[in-house]
Parts: C-alpha cells; sequence; structure tokens
C-alpha cells in the first residue's frame, strides 16, 4: 500500500498582528458611524445648545460687552470658535458613554470575547467619537456666514483639523472615565462635573485677559483652552482685525511671560489626546 500524505491547511489565529487591529479599529470606528446616522435626535439636539449660546447669549450679551465697540467685531463673532468647541466638547466626551452602555446591556462582553486586543478597540472608540464630534463640528461651521465669518476654505481647513484635534483629546478624555464606570446614570453625572468647567475656562465666551491670578492659573490648567486659542486667532486673522483688537481680544495663553506659540498649542493638544487614550486603553484593558 502506497503512502499518502495528508496537506493540512494553514491555520491562522486572528488578534495578533497589525491588520487584526486595523480591522478591529475600523469595525468599531464603522459602528459609532452608524449609530450617528441612525440617531437623528441625537445630531438636532446636540445642536440644539450651541445655537442658543451662538444667537441667544451672544445677540443678549453684545449690547452688554464692549466687544463691538472698542474693535468693530461683533459679540458673536467672538464667540464662534468657543461655540465651535462647545459642539466638538460635548459630542465627544457623550460618545463615550456607549462604553457604559455598552457595558450595562451586555454588549461589550461580545466585543470582548472576540480575538481582538481591547486597545483596538478602545481606539476604535476614540476614533469613532472624535469623527463624529468634528462632523457635528462641520454643522455649526456651516453658519460661520450669520456671523461675519467670510466662507474661506484655506479657514475651514484650518478649523476642521482643529476640531478633530480637539475631538480627539476630547473623547479620549471620556473613554478614560468611562472605562471605570458601571452604570450610565453615574457617567452622566461624572462627565457634568468635568464638562462645564472645561467649556467655561476655556475662555470660549471672555478674553484669557486682565483676569484674577486664580483664574489665569486656572485658565492654563485648563486643556481646552489651548483648543480654543488657535481657532480664535484663525478666524480673527481671516476677518481681518485690527493689531491691537487682536492683542486685546485674542492675547494668547502664556507661560510667566511667555507667549505660547500656536504650533505648541496645537501639539500640546495632540499629545494629551495620546496620551489620554493610553491611559483609557490601559484601564479598559483592566475592567472585568
Amino acid at each position: 500500500m502506497g503512502s499518502t500524505t495528508l496537506v493540512v491547511a494553514p491555520v491562522r489565529l486572528a488578534g495578533g498582528s497589525w491588520r487584526d487591529d486595523a480591522r478591529t479599529v475600523r469595525v468599531v470606528w464603522n459602528r459609532e458611524l452608524i449609530r450617528f446616522r441612525r440617531n437623528r435626535i441625537r445630531i438636532v439636539t446636540s445642536l440644539a445648545q450651541p445655537i442658543l449660546f451662538l444667537f441667544v447669549l451672544g445677540t443678549g450679551l453684545s449690547s452688554l460687552v464692549g466687544t463691538s465697540r472698542s474693535s468693530g467685531i461683533d459679540y458673536r463673532t467672538f464667540v464662534f470658535p468657543g461655540v465651535l468647541t462647545m459642539t466638538v466638547l460635548f459630542t465627544a466626551t457623550f460618545s463615550a458613554v456607549s462604553v457604559v452602555w455598552d457595558r450595562e446591556f451586555g454588549f461589550l462582553r461580545e466585543m470582548l470575547v472576540a480575538p481582538a486586543r481591547r486597545g483596538a478597540i478602545i481606539v476604535g472608540k476614540a476614533v469613532g467619537g472624535a469623527t463624529v464630534a468634528t462632523m457635528q463640528g462641520c454643522i455649526m461651521l456651516a453658519l460661520a456666514g450669520l456671523v461675519h465669518i467670510p466662507y474661506s476654505v484655506p479657514l475651514f481647513v484650518t478649523l476642521i483639523l482643529e476640531m478633530a484635534l480637539a475631538a480627539f483629546m476630547l473623547t479620549a478624555f471620556g473613554l478614560m472615565l468611562a472605562s471605570g464606570i458601571q452604570q450610565v446614570e453615574s457617567f452622566q453625572v461624572v462627565i457634568q462635573f468635568f464638562v462645564m468647567p472645561m467649556f467655561f475656562l476655556a475662555g470660549a465666551l471672555f478674553p484669557l485677559s486682565g483676569l484674577p491670578t486664580w483664574l489665569t492659573i486656572l485658565t492654563r490648567l485648563d486643556p481646552l483652552a489651548y483648543a480654543v486659542d488657535p481657532m480664535r486667532r484663525a478666524v480673527f486673522l481671516a476677518v481681518g482685525v485690527p493689531p491691537a483688537a487682536m492683542h486685546t481680544l485674542v492675547p494668547g495663553i502664556s507661560w510667566f511671560g511667555w507667549r505660547v506659540p500656536t504650533g505648541l498649542e496645537v501639539t500640546i493638544v495632540a499629545v494629551l489626546g495620546v496620551v489620554l487614550l493610553l491611559l483609557a486603553s490601559r484601564r479598559f484593558a483592566k475592567t472585568e
């Protein structure tokens, strides 16, 4: 009898290569986009508060503040970068609630038993949340002409890139908090504790000049301030604000008298986003 050679088909275990991680990131990212497209109520309601701040609060306060009288700049033009940041802030941080939601209702267990590293899952969540938040910011960006901001392609490209970096940092921050929380109600309380102080201390509604020492220190510690300042500077340069008004309304962020360059501000936002994402991945890997 002749000998028979059995040929065994090669078997590759998933979950160990960068291709598997990239596929995991893509699947989770796509899931976040699908959830966003199907939830039209979320799209509308998340824009309600920024629109109220821009047109109701901005119009009401324009008669009280001296921005329009001293520099000829509409107060709504001044707060527009802050409103863009608000849109990204709320959308990005609350997108992390999906982690708590999936954990509470059991879907997260199905993701964790898949042959994929947990770090890839959290990266997909971060990229998906940042994409959704940037899309929301782009919707608000379409209202720029109503507050005397020109529809300029270079300006819009700059703002979109800066919004994307801010959205990535804020989504990573939300995921870091959500990775250790078990209930949706608890997450909402914790995130509100951080969101509103971050927004008001970022200089979204007022210039970061002439502030008391204690308030100046808090604004320098707020990471969101390093996202608002480059966006407002880009808007004012596009509008053509006089240098004197630029120095008053956009004084920038200073460390011990040294003005932080715009490039360094953007770098701080990006680096902080990566650090927060690493912390979120580490905490997520330890969860049950």
